[in-house]
């Protein structure tokens, strides 16, 4: 979802890993490299004084606040007693230390996800399946689907604003099904999210206090992980598209099941409000988590199409040419997200994780 369960993706890309303490080691299976003990590689010349934020666990999905000082995530760390993602917020500037556990911002139940700062940055929208449950819904088995990888929808996922302190202050969706993957406008007018309301995974708006929902996308796929222009007038998505009878079926059963198989999607971009829809790329493998440049003139989105077991950061302008590599991580970038004033860039990363499957916060300056 930009996304859902971060530790899916990780078992995806680690699927037969060994975890060494030798830099050169490689899986036998894929021949992708296991360990990745860099912060820095020298290629990525868009990329200056990069920071390691947080360091073991799950951590994912970092958004910056408006003023750019501070960063909400996800993040499921055993360390700090989780089983499941749970959604934080730290300083910006700051590295965690090891042992400190930042402001949680959910409840501690269920499963969060997707979350963003409202304007003011004083209050956080976020999505979660505590009202369906107090436990960790189950994660499906991929074995138990023909060893497809496989992201589960839980139908339990609602959404809602918390304050920085972590006090409940409003559900805005209630709808008996998937609703979450909120984002929110830098106008601070709209919200963009994913429900499956109408049958299908569609993207839909409201207005911030969660009134006046309206239908973005409607052809027949999974459109998630939207995220608005810096002019708050167009949106850019990731979207799988299937096509033929059996892809179609496929599609259909399985989301019938609150599943989806996201190992085919490519990046959208249309109007607020749905109109001068584009599809931007045609790279095959995954191509999603996707989030404007600065400029409103490219796009900067996470992708394994060069190598399907490593994914890695690339820009793209909006009409779909100018295709360019930003980071070459020998196993996984994703979750890019430029700062307000478009200075920084704070993405997830495995980067310098001594062979373990830690995904942690990394900033960098941004150079054009």
């Amino acid at each position: 979802m930009k996304y859902p369960i971060l530790i899916l993706l990780i078992t995806f890309t680690f699927v037969s890993c060994k975890k060494t303490k030798n830099k050169n080691a490689t899986d036998a299976k894929s021949g992708a490299t296991v360990i990745a003990n860099v912060i820095h590689y020298p290629q990525e010349k868009h990329l200056k004084n990069i920071k390691q934020l947080t360091f073991g666990g799950d951590n994912a999905e970092a958004y910056w606040s408006f003023d750019n000082t501070k960063l909400v995530f996800q993040s499921n760390n055993k360390a700090w007693g989780l089983n499941c993602d749970q959604i934080f917020i730290m300083n910006a500037s700051k590295p965690l230390d090891s042992s400190e556990i930042p402001q949680r911002i959910s409840t501690g139940f269920g499963r969060t996800t997707c979350s963003y700062f409202l304007p003011g940055d004083s209050t956080i929208i976020y999505a979660s399946t505590h009202l369906a449950g107090k436990d960790c819904p189950p994660v499906p088995k991929k074995e138990d689907y023909g060893n497809k990888y496989i992201w589960p929808v839980y139908k339990g996922y609602d959404i809602f604003i918390a304050d920085t302190k972590g006090n409940q202050l409003k559900q805005l969706t209630f709808n008996d099904g998937y609703d979450a993957e909120p984002t929110v406008s830098p106008k601070g007018d709209k919200i963009v999210f994913t429900s499956t309301r109408t049958g299908d995974l569609e993207l839909f708006t409201m207005n911030i206090d969660g009134s006046n929902i309206t239908q973005i996308t409607h052809e027949l796929g999974y459109d998630g992980g939207a995220f608005f222009s810096p002019d708050g007038t167009k949106l850019i998505f990731r979207s799988s598209r299937p096509k033929t009878k059996a892809e179609i079926k496929e599609y259909k059963d399985l989301l019938a099941q609150g599943l989806v198989q996201p190992t085919n999607m490519e990046l959208y971009i249309c109007n607020v409000d749905g109109s001068n829809l584009k599809k931007i790329t045609n790279l095959g493998n995954a191509n999603w988590a996707p989030f404007f440049h600065p400029s409103g003139k490219k796009i900067i989105f996470s992708s394994n199409h060069k190598t399907k077991h490593s994914f890695n950061l690339f820009m793209i302008n909006v009409d779909g040419t100018g295709l360019e590599q930003i980071t070459y991580d020998t196993v996984f970038d994703a979750f890019p997200m430029f700062s307000p004033d478009g200075k920084k860039l704070v993405f997830s990363s495995n980067r310098n994780n001594y062979g373990t499957r830690d995904t942690n916060l990394f900033v960098a300056d941004w150079v054009e």
